[in-house]
């Protein structure tokens, strides 16, 4: 299973509905723990590793990968054609779906969803993924209602027009934000849809105690036959990874979703016990720092170089019990585009010090670290700070939730550095564009986006967007070369420091890990962050 590419995506957190075996008479509940309380499972706003494994257990969208690879599939489609320009994909909806409030899914739905998705007003950090549709500079500016080149054509069938051929289309087509969602309950709810989801998935969400737990329980309705297998999940919120764990040891819980706490790494994995309960895999996962170019004294080339030459990556690297690898650029080594022959900026705190005294800061200046507050994210944030105080840059550590930090993140001028551990870039499919649009490119530069240096290039847009447009299969080896010189020119430019490349460990209970209950999948593809997938796929 675990092939090169297969590899690349890997698992601490959850997800239900649709994957790997379970037995066939397996039923009953499971218990899943997490620190953070969740944030919204509204599939258009939640891009954390949290809320974005639960929200594929509520919702389905027109495709989805088979459990365990990058082979697309249809999902809430049941077929699709693809024009020969590449230009016009028209897909056949699964008849008798239905949402979780007994209504029929047409296509209609479809349209509200990527329309709702694209408008300014949701403030969905996903919107840039829809680029390439037919309509969406328009749309997005808010300058029209919704999206020209989405049309409904009859119950059953969706024409979605693009403006450009787009080789991740079908791909963006599976990723929860084009996850389809019921126009009527997302206008009584209005910005609470999150908290009160409905849409086709295996579970539908029936209790959400804030502070306490969030309950999926079986959709009976679903449209995949003989799924899903367990009856409820619930998820409990509160819970310290090192109390998980010792609760994961008298059997009270199944998972501990935040997975093995990092102080307590070596002690688990090197006892004989936890045999068969650790779930290992590599990751299209690349843990970085951030600058905001927007603000002073980011905005100088030459202090993010210095920051870059400052940064000890082996000492970090071995504070994770040597979980990961050093990174030198933005996409890490399993994703086509990397470029092996890239060195980046070397650890050379005397010339850090020459470059900020060129700049202007021979003295150095003071500023703030944000960093997510569950270990070992201070512990890191730590070493970061002094690191920099090396060369003389006095970095206040702001040691804050999850959900704040990104929020911080998504503002142009609150936060003028994050550490985005637990927070970093896993790929959402395995293709070199998704570590630039999102995270690198002007889409992702807007208020509650996630590119949270502000960095924006345009002429790498217009070179991101010709590259992305290269969709025939004769292109696919210039299209990779093309983007191998986009993320290099883009770490010459140091809005990053790009830190290591982590692998993930997450552990079971006994009753989950042997042939008899329930196998978890390390590997799922289209994920963002950390998803163990418990598949029950057949």
């Amino acid at each position: 299973m675990r092939n090169k590419l297969l590899a690349g995506v890997a698992a601490t957190a959850m997800t239900l509905g649709a994957g790997t075996a379970l037995a066939d008479n397996m039923g009953g509940n499971i218990i899943v723990t997490y620190k953070d309380d969740v944030s919204t499972l509204d599939p258009a706003i939640g891009y954390d590793w949290q809320n974005w494994s639960m929200i594929k257990s509520l919702f389905d969208g027109l495709m989805d990968y088979k459990p365990g690879t990058t082979e697309l599939v249809p999902d809430l489609a049941e077929s699709y054609t693809i024009s020969d320009d590449g230009l016009v994909y028209t897909f056949k909806l699964k008849p008798g779906v239905k949402f979780h409030n007994g209504r029929e899914l047409v296509a209609a739905d479809v349209k509200y969803t990527l329309d709702r998705v694209v408008n300014p007003e949701t403030q969905s950090p996903g919107a840039g993924f829809f680029a390439a549709i037919d309509g969406f500079d328009a749309a997005s500016a808010g300058e029209a209602e919704g999206l020209s080149g989405v049309n409904a054509v009859d119950d059953q069938t969706v024409e979605i027009t693009l403006s450009r051929p787009d080789a991740t289309f079908l791909h963006v087509m599976a990723l929860n934000f084009a996850h389809v969602v019921p126009k009527e309950v997302v206008e009584e709810h209005g910005q609470d849809f999150g908290k009160h989801p409905v849409g086709t998935g295996a579970y539908e969400m029936t209790d959400w105690t804030l502070g306490q737990h969030v309950i999926f329980s079986r959709f009976d309705d679903y449209h995949v036959e003989g799924l899903p297998k367990l009856d409820q999940i619930t998820f409990e919120v509160g819970q310290e990874p090192i109390v998980a764990l010792l609760r994961l040891e008298r059997g009270e819980i199944d998972i501990a979703g935040d997975g093995v706490p990092p102080a307590k790494f070596l002690e688990v994995t090197g006892n004989p016990e936890y045999d068969g309960s650790i779930v290992e895999g590599s990751q299209l996962h690349t843990g970085y720092i951030t600058m905001n170019t927007q603000m002073a004294p980011f905005d100088n080339l030459k202090v993010r170089q210095a920051v870059n030459m400052a940064i000890n990556k082996d000492r970090i690297v071995r504070i994770i019990n040597g979980r990961a690898v050093p990174a030198n650029q933005p996409l890490p080594p399993l994703m086509p585009g990397y470029d092996e022959n890239y060195e980046g900026f070397k650890f050379d705190p005397d010339a850090a010090k020459a470059l900020l005294a060129e700049a202007g800061f021979a003295d150095g200046f003071t500023t703030e670290l944000y960093v997510a507050n569950t270990d070992p994210q201070p512990r890191i944030a730590q070493a970061i700070q002094q690191d920099l105080s090396n060369i003389g840059i006095k970095a206040e550590i702001k040691s804050l939730a999850q959900a704040n930090v990104i929020a911080a993140g998504g503002e142009k001028d609150q936060a003028p550095m994050i550490w985005s551990g637990g927070m970093a870039w896993i790929a959402d499919f395995p293709d070199p564009s998704n570590f630039y649009g999102p995270i690198l490119g002007c889409g992702g530069a807007v208020p509650g986006g996630w590119n949270w240096a502000w960095y924006c290039n345009p002429e790498l847009d217009k070179r991101a967007i010709a590259a992305d447009a290269m969709a025939d299969p004769s292109q696919a080896e210039a299209r990779i070369e093309e983007w191998k010189k986009i993320f290099t020119e883009i770490q010459d430019e140091a809005p990053w420091v790009p830190v290591f490349n982590e692998q993930r460990f997450t552990i079971r209970s006994k009753r989950l890990a042997g042939p008899e209950g329930i196998f978890v999948d390390p590997v799922h593809i289209p994920v963002h962050y950390d998803h163990v997938y418990i598949s029950e796929g057949n």
